[in-house]
């Protein structure tokens, strides 16, 4: 197979879709890999390091996007629409319920593509999306201790407080990995931390994990009303695969949190769970409504390349290398983990969430 890696083009994204190691991998099994020049050098890997590893490097998109495979971090954006073609394979993020834009223009490629976030094992786990959201759920605490400094615009509060000074409050919406991981790191800060989930059996995981470190609620809309205005920092943690993620806090309670608090939706890239959260970029990660805080990047892991494109690597190699030896459809027809990751095949919107979202679209 040939495979070819294109440098991400979205605003301050430094990771890769292959490390060297990788293409090592791949090369030592007879496939070839065409990696855009420079690509890797954000993550801390010279085109030295993928030629020594078996790469070829070439100067243009357009040469990458020759190859009939393709292996990205990011989703397309519009200047990569028209590089993709009928009968390509695309392996990436996706988040397609997130934008109406690229799920069109990738119905319209010819392109069967697969994303990362909806390949799924038998038990609901989400091995290429956990990663990341380990990653996003640590670095959620890390951005939002940052931006709560007044010079930032927050409102000053340490989030571990001192002796005889309240810590700050972190309220998390969604106990899954990027709630816990978040979690992790805020009681390791010294903050008072409240989880909120709808699963049962998550907060009696949670409570085995954490102990009385963390205050666990069932998540109800009532007491969404009552906590978050309370919160110095709230972690928007939700996740419905391959769906938008529902509104779970109001304009109304954002309203009434206090002035300076901070909100990081890492739900962002599948819609957001705030009504007053849209997208920003790491260039431009922030803005203030209602007095509030908003930190919406949707690529927060690729603020740290060098352990994300590591990280994701290790979860997303082993699913190439069976597309590169088997294509589509085989390699989807052996493995039911990787046909859940089909979102767009033959031109047709595949995965039944996707399909929830755009029903206008299931026979365009």
């Amino acid at each position: 197979m040939h495979i070819g890696v294109p440098k991400e083009i979205k605003d301050q994204e430094f990771r890769v879709g292959l490390t060297p190691a990788a293409v090592r991998a791949l090369s030592d099994q007879g496939h070839s890999v065409a990696i855009e020049v420079r690509a890797g050098e954000g993550s801390g890997f010279t085109d030295r390091d993928y030629l020594e590893a078996g790469a070829r490097i070439v100067e243009t998109a357009t040469e990458v996007y020759a190859q009939p495979m393709i292996v990205k971090v990011k989703e397309p954006l519009p200047p990569e629409y028209a590089l993709l073609g009928k009968g390509q394979i695309l392996f990436t993020y996706l988040h397609l319920a997130a934008s109406r834009e690229l799920t069109e223009a990738l119905l319209n490629s010819g392109a069967t593509c697969i994303a990362y976030e909806t390949v799924a094992l038998a038990d609901g786990r989400l091995p290429l999306l956990t990663p990341m959201s380990a990653i996003a759920g640590r670095l959620a605490v890390q951005f939002g201790a940052r931006f709560l400094e007044k010079q930032q615009g927050g409102r000053g509060v340490l989030l571990g407080g001192v002796p005889g000074v309240a810590a700050g409050h972190v309220v998390i919406l969604g106990g899954g990995i990027v709630g816990t991981e978040a979690a992790r790191i805020a009681v390791g800060m010294g903050a008072r931390v409240t989880i909120l989930d709808v699963n049962l059996d998550r907060l009696a995981y949670l409570e085995d994990l954490f102990g009385s470190r963390v205050e666990l609620l069932f998540s109800t809309r009532r007491t969404i009303e009552q906590v978050v205005p309370g919160a110095d920092l709230l972690i928007g943690a939700v996740l419905v695969t391959g769906r938008r993620a529902p509104k779970l806090v109001s304009r109304a309670v954002v309203g009434r949190m206090n002035p300076g608090s901070v909100i990081v939706d890492v739900a962002v890239d599948q819609g957001g769970c705030v009504e007053t959260l849209r997208p920003t970029s790491h260039s431009e990660p922030v803005y203030l409504e209602a007095g509030v805080v908003h930190y919406g990047v949707p690529n927060m892991p690729g603020a740290v390349p060098w352990t994300a494109t590591q990280a994701l690597n290790n979860a997303t190699l082993p699913y190439v290398i069976k597309l590169a030896e088997l294509g589509y459809p085989q390699a989807t027809e052996r493995d039911p983990a990787l046909a859940l990751g089909i979102n767009i095949a033959h031109s047709r919107l595949i995965h039944p969430a996707v399909q929830q979202v755009f029903p206008d679209l299931i026979h365009a």
